[in-house]
Order: structure tokens, then sequence, then C-alpha cells
């Protein structure tokens, strides 16, 4: 009896250590999230508008995702889809205007949470709610401040902390990363607020950019023919870009908050860089394209130095891992919450299911299992990062999840990718961009604008693809309309989306 007894609890203690092994070795999971971030100009992306080493260096030890593209471009949105792995239809957050989080249903860091990682999200978390499904967090309320921001703090109250906005999360995430319990396997979020607008750099980058002329991109000019929903928005260079707000022209007893919140070392620095661009700028009264151009270099100047702000930092988080022998069981994800344009069209912001706001950078490292300098071209979308962080840990990818992991497409496995995507973009407000829905193939896209603009198009990625000639209508077009039809019903079946059912079944009604 005492020898079965032995054996038994021999058997259970081996059985523990298996499983405690077991759990060990599970990896640990960065997602570095930016905001409003240009695949043009990522380095790793084939951009000459800048170098992003740091950045890089995922895409470099681990896989580039060359079709990475979003469901819903705009930053809310993006986030609340990253956290659930599903549709804004699905999780109830379509807008940052009118929607709201509902923070208690299913995530993918409750999953985790349930099956002993540890989680955290700092910095920008931009869903209004209080985080949930989060072990620590330390969240900007809003979309933050550049300088000096202040910070939500998970005791309810709210701290305003000396430094630079990039530099000041990854303090935090460094603090955190220093006390965590290191017995069990973590998910940490990094949220950065770069790039979004209005680009400040940090003081270090300011002018970095100053001897570059940029080259304007070829539909700069952009006259949006036969593109009503284009003709109609307001978000170009020429004419929504302040040059205050913006681009930093102001006057020495300016009140601008972004500005102000500066502590005198900050200031001083800021007033010596830009009061001499200001007061240049004032003497030359410029207008008409002249004044369209200068804007748009200003811009690129200022975009790119607080990218590069943004790159450093991601650099010290790589760095941090390496110096605590983190790196071989942890894997690392970079993507921007959407992508975002540089002038292509005269424009800056996103929206549109048009290429440069649609597709977002992402890349994934994960070293013993992702080879490095794998890059992956199937189509991917922000909709996958849930899943994919539950099927690396080993956890069961909840049945209502809407997207799919993407490690099958990494390691070889024969799995089929995407045929195609769907996107839906809701807002109907800011920047005057008609809320539509649409599918896109390897070879072409198909939109329909709603609310603000009723009208479809159609696009030729081949021959087209910065989506300049809509060919909905044409003649020589209506096989391929109809195909592209068909897979957008089929689509919207499958998401459940019934706001687009209901539009399109209205539409077949009038005809």
């Amino acid at each position: 009896m005492k020898r079965i007894i032995l054996i038994t609890l021999i058997l259970f203690t081996t059985c523990a250590a298996l499983t405690a092994q077991s759990k060990a070795k599970r990896p640990n999971i960065v997602i570095i999230l930016s905001d409003d971030h240009a695949y043009q100009t990522i380095s790793a992306y084939g951009s000459k508008l800048m170098q992003t080493p740091n950045i890089d260096r995922i895409a470099k030890e681990g896989a580039l995702f060359s079709k990475a593209y979003v469901t819903n471009s705009i930053c809310g949105p993006s986030r609340a889809v990253l956290l659930t792995g599903k549709y804004s239809h699905k999780n109830g957050f379509k807008d940052n205007e009118t929607s709201n989080f509902n923070a208690a249903q299913d995530l993918f860091v409750k999953q985790l949470q349930a099956n002993g990682y540890q989680t955290a999200w700092i910095g920008k978390y931009h869903l209004g709610t209080q985080p949930r499904g989060f072990d620590f967090w330390q969240i900007f309320p809003g979309q933050g401040s550049y300088y000096n921001p202040d910070m939500l703090m998970m005791d309810g109250s709210r701290k305003r902390i000396e430094g630079y906005a990039a530099n000041i999360v990854e303090d935090v995430t460094e603090g955190w990363l220093d006390q965590r319990d290191t017995s069990k396997p973590f998910c940490l979020v990094i949220g950065h607020k770069s790039t979004h607008r209005t680009w400040i750099p940090d003081t270090t980058d300011m002018g970095m950019f100053d001897d570059v002329t940029f080259p304007l991109p070829e539909n700069f000019y952009d006259t949006y023919d036969n593109r009503a929903a284009a003709k109609v928005q307001d978000m170009t260079i020429a004419k929504t870009m302040i040059p205050g707000y913006d681009l930093k022209m102001l006057a020495p007893d300016h009140k601008e908050p972004a500005v102000t919140r500066m502590n005198a070392a900050q200031r001083a620095k800021f007033d010596t860089y830009y009061q001499p661009i200001y007061t240049n700028f004032k003497s030359r009264n410029l207008t008409g394209k002249a004044l369209t151009e200068w804007k748009y270099q200003r811009y690129m100047k200022d975009y790119l130095s607080t990218a590069a702000s943004l790159d450093r930092n991601i650099g010290r988080t790589l760095d941090y891992l390496d110096e605590h022998q983190l790196t071989d069981n942890t894997i690392v994800m970079y993507l921007s919450d959407q992508g975002f344009y540089m002038g292509e069209h005269g424009w800056f912001d996103k929206r549109f299911m048009y290429e440069e706001s649609f597709r977002t950078p992402m890349m994934m490292r994960y070293p013993g299992v992702i080879k490095p300098g794998t890059t992956l071209n199937e189509y991917v979308m922000n909709l996958d990062i849930a899943p994919t962080c539950l099927d690396a840990a080993g956890v069961a990818i909840p049945g209502d999840m809407q997207g799919r992991s993407v490690l099958p497409l990494l390691t070889g496995k024969k799995v089929k990718g995407r045929e195609a995507m769907y996107y839906h973009y809701y807002e109907n407000g800011e920047h005057s961009v008609s809320p539509h829905f649409g599918v896109q193939t390897k070879k072409y896209k198909l939109i329909r604008f709603y609310k603000r603009v009723n009208s479809w198009e159609l696009y030729d990625l081949q021959k087209d693809p910065h989506d300049m000639h809509n060919l909905y209508g044409k003649k020589g077009y209506e096989k391929i309309t109809r195909q592209l039809r068909s897979q957008l019903d089929a689509l919207i079946a499958q998401y459940e989306d019934e706001d687009a059912q209901r539009i399109l079944s209205a539409e077949q009604g009038e005809q």
C-alpha cells in the first residue's frame, strides 16, 4: 500500500513538474501598437523617406507582413478589433463619435489571464471605458499629450508625468516588467501616441529632416474625378491642415495647449526651433500651390521626426528584452492602428478603404518558430491578432472570434490564406468621409459608399494600385462587378453585418 502511495506521489509530482515546465515555456507576448503610422514611412517596407532601424529589426528577425490591413480605419474601433478579434458591428465600437466600448465582453487578454498569463496595457488605450482584462494598466486619457502627459492610474487618480510621451510609455513599460511575477508568462500591449496628429517630436529629434526636400506623391494634386466620396472629404493638406495647430506656426504669445503644457526647458527648445521657421513663414506670405507645398514639407518633417522618436523607443523595448534574457521566449508584434496618408490624393488622415489608409504596417518576431527574414504575402488583418496570441499561448480560440491565427501561414503548414477581405467604416462626421463598406481581392476592390454619398466604386488593383480610376459601371466590367458583388454578399453574411445587409437590400428594393 505504501509503495502504491509512493508511486502515486511520484507520478503526481512528475506531472505537476511537467505541467509547470510546459507553462514556463509558453511565450511572452509584446504587442507594440502605434497610432497613424504609415507603412510608406517604414524602411522595412522599402521607404526612402527615413530609416526605422528598430522597427525593421522586428521584421528582419521575424516576419514582415506585406499585405496587412484593418477592418475599420479609425483608432478607437481598431483597438476594439484587436482586443476582441471581432468586427466593429460585433464588438459594438463602430466609431469614435457615438460608440462606447463594452469592456465586459470577452477579450483575448481575459482568456490569457484565465490561463495563467499576466496582462498589461500601457500608454494610449483610447476606448473610453476603464480597461478590463489587465492585471496592470496605466493609460493616457483620450488621445493623450505629447509633452508632460496626464495618465490615468489604477487607483482612480490622474497623474501628470514630466517628459515626452514615447519616452514615458517606455519608462512605465520597463518599470512594470521589472516588478512582474517572473514565474508567469506575460502579455503586454505598449500603446504609443505617436504618430498621431499634431506630430510633435521629442526635442532631440526636432530638425532632423530640415535638409531634406520630399518629393510630392504622383497623385498629390488629385482632382477626384468620378469619385464622389473623395470629392466631398475634408482632409486635404491644402484646405484642412492648419499652420498653427498642425504645423506649430505660432506667434510668441499663442495659447496652443499642446505647447503651453511644456515645462520651461522643453518650451525653450521648442521656441528655439520653431520660432525662426514661423518668422520666415510669415515673411513669405505664401498662397496657392506654393503654400500647399510648403505645408506638405513641414508636415513631412514633423511627422517623420515624431516617427523617429517612436522608433528609438521601440529599440529600447527590444534592448530591454535582450538585456533581461527574454528575447528567445517572447513574441514581439508591431503594428499601427491603421494606415495614414502622406500626401497621397493630397491628404493626411485615414478612414478610406483606399490603399494607404486601409493597409497597415505589421510584423512579428517569434524566435524558434518564425524563420528570420520571412515575408508573408497573404492577406492578414488586425482582426487576426487576438486569435494569433491565443494560438501561440496554447489557449483555445473562442468560436465567435472572427479572425484567424496567422501562425499556420508562418510555419509552413498547408493552409489557405484569405482570398478576399471585408471592410466597414462607419463614422460620418470629422473630415466629411462618407461611411462605406467593401471587398478587396488580390486583383480588385469594390466599395459601397452610403449616407453622405451614395455610390459604388470599382478598382483594378493591378493596373491602379492607388485607387485613382473608378471603373464601376464602365463597359467591359459587368462580369467582374457581379463576381465581386457576390463575394461581398458572402462576406457580409459570413461576418453577420446586418447594417450592410440592410443597405444592400434597400438598394435592391429600389431597382
